[in-house]
């Protein structure tokens, strides 16, 4: 992950040339007002006034507004842009000149992206050059399933959220079918939806965007950004019409319902749900009276509280009927039996 170190920033976006500790530097610029940016050890000489033509950019952002609250090290250069690599700042720094990024074979499509949002860089498709399509094209649709989905939160789901919310209810459940889905229950005989109480809405676009399992993922990350909790997201049976009834044995009735698979998803915002689904039973003492002694007793006989919990106590054995004198037991005696008595005593 990058560092965001504000003079670290600052000093990236002040520096103009590149060049390897060690060797020549190579400037980018022949202008006579030049800077140095540090970036991992390495060394890049650029004219300031590359970055102000891009003012949108965290580089043009700090040349434009002044230097004032740039630090440079003891030889005056500008360390700057900590976590990002020389190969990767370069590649950056040529969206300065020719306005287009080359991603370099040697640095993935996600690093350069980290890049990029770092130093507020575009991240599109008229910007990157990347052989790797399938990387290039994978950030691309995180980024539109994100817009696309911010767009569907609005106008499709808050609406139903804000109905479970005024209902009372602290998370919500919803179903999204298609826009040519039919559903007919039959009022006498309804499907049995267990304890969990749906909502449904039509939406074949979304429908198709719930489908991809990255899709899915991003909307994951942007409902935790929104503070909600509990979030699921899959695939369910959803009954939508009444196929047969038939009886079983006693006369008891037995619908059977078309389930159809259609995408679902669940959140909460409850905030207190460690608390809310348990209850703590606690043992009091027992103020009925169930002993007649006790209730004519005067004064009353305080007893001690009977224990509930645990397997009942067992009582000790009686002790024998006979006992040797002197409380010695004999050699031999075998339930307080005398052995020389013989057989017959047994």
């Amino acid at each position: 992950m990058i560092r965001l170190v504000r003079d670290t920033l600052g000093a990236s976006m002040a520096s103009p040339s590149r060049h390897h500790s060690g060797g020549q530097p190579e400037v980018i610029s022949s202008s006579g007002d030049r800077v140095t940016l540090v970036v991992d050890h390495t060394r890049f000489i650029v004219d300031p006034s590359l970055f102000t033509r891009e003012p949108n950019t965290m580089l043009g952002r700090m040349f434009s507004s002044g230097l004032e609250f740039v630090h440079t090290n003891e030889r005056g250069e500008y360390n700057v842009a900590e976590g990002i690599s020389s190969s990767v700042f370069r590649a950056v720094l040529e969206y300065y000149k020719t306005g287009v990024v080359r991603c370099p074979p040697s640095v993935s499509v996600p690093e350069l992206r980290e890049a990029c949002d770092y130093l507020l860089v575009p991240f599109s498709a008229d910007v990157v050059r990347c052989k790797n399509l399938r990387g290039l094209l994978h950030e691309l649709s995180n980024d539109g399933a994100r817009h696309q989905f911010e767009e569907f939160l609005e106008s499709l789901l808050l609406p139903l959220m804000v109905r479970a919310a005024t209902s009372g209810d602290r998370e919500c459940h919803l179903v999204v079918l298609l826009d040519d889905d039919v559903v007919d229950w039959d009022e006498d005989y309804p499907p049995q939806m267990g304890e969990e109480a749906s909502q449904t809405l039509k939406s074949t676009a979304l429908y198709r965007f719930f489908k991809y399992i990255e899709n899915r993922d991003v909307v994951k990350q942007v409902l935790k950004e929104r503070g909600l909790k509990k979030i699921r997201l899959g695939i369910e049976g959803y009954p939508t019409h009444k196929e047969k009834v038939r009886t079983r044995p006693g006369g008891r009735a037995e619908v059977i319902y078309n389930y159809v698979q259609r995408p679902f998803i669940h959140m909460s915002w409850e905030k207190e749900e460690a608390k809310s689904r348990h209850v703590d039973f606690q043992c009091f003492k027992s103020k009925s009276v169930t002993d007649l002694a006790e209730a004519t007793a005067d004064p009353p006989i305080d007893r001690p509280a009977e224990v509930i919990d645990g397997p009942p106590r067992v009582e000790p054995p009686p002790p024998p009927a006979h006992e040797p004198p002197g409380g010695e037991e004999l050699e031999g005696a075998v339930g307080g039996v005398d052995p020389a008595a013989g057989l017959d005593a047994l």
